[in-house]
């Protein structure tokens, strides 16, 4: 085996598929399985080019392959478990994810590769916003929760979180939630707007209107909080959308 050709093959084929040239990277991801049919990363790409172009069976197969070859590989895991999901196999994508997020904490109570967590939060997130969908709220809080837990930032969920604690009737865990945001993070707007829209919702105009008018002091251009300020005028002939 010529270990320095198949080096740079794959090294040029991971280049080019980050320049999103997929037709030449996947020509040379063939060409180091041909060299090294036991290349785990070629295959994995080849898996990523397929689910690209929406080939879901062919890089279902890819994936599965990977995960043969390297049972703990967290991306290709949660990859096939996001195709599974995405196609309606909603027990075999859960089975897989649950697998993956076993595997990663076993690994030394857990990887602390924040590439890894974000992944695993987005897969929460999503079944998250599942369960939200169907209105079933608790399970909804629950992946939401999991899924901060494991990206902090990202300051949408808590969004999520404060919305579903709403549509509970627990206004006051979602004005807790969103308060906190904002000590947290002053110059998150869609936070402000939320506070504000919870507000309004529980008939609190002036309020409402103190956060929108705060908020459009920092993003003076921003046409939802010139839009709400100028409705809630007149809230008294006005509904906005409650949080």
């Amino acid at each position: 085996m010529d270990v320095q050709k198949e080096r740079q093959l794959f090294l040029t084929a991971k280049d080019l598929f980050e320049k999103n040239m997929f037709k030449k990277a996947f020509m040379l991801f063939e060409e180091v399985i041909n060299l090294n049919p036991q290349h785990v990363d070629a295959y994995f790409y080849m898996g990523n080019i397929f689910h690209i172009q929406g080939q879901l069976g062919k890089a279902i197969k890819a994936f599965q392959k990977v995960i043969e070859l390297e049972p703990s590989h967290t991306d290709a895991s949660i990859s096939l478990s996001v195709i599974y999901n995405d196609i309606g196999k909603y027990e075999q994508a859960q089975k897989i994810f649950d697998n993956a997020n076993k595997n990663v904490k076993d690994k030394d109570q857990g990887v602390k590769d924040p590439h890894i967590n974000k992944k695993f939060s987005l897969k929460h997130f999503e079944i998250a916003e599942m369960y939200f969908s169907y209105n079933r709220f608790e399970e909804a809080l629950f992946e939401y929760n999991k899924a901060i837990q494991l990206d902090p930032e990202n300051l949408e969920i808590r969004l999520k979180i404060a919305k579903v604690y709403s549509k509970k009737g627990y206004f006051a865990k979602a004005f807790e939630e969103l308060r906190s945001l904002k000590s947290e993070h002053p110059q998150y707007i869609p936070g402000l707007v939320a506070l504000g829209l919870l507000h309004y919702g529980k008939g609190n105009a002036i309020e409402a209107q103190a956060e929108w008018q705060r908020a459009l002091l920092k993003d003076p251009d921003n046409t939802e909080l010139q839009m709400y300020l100028s409705l809630s005028q007149n809230a008294t002939e006005t509904n906005l959308t409650p949080l």
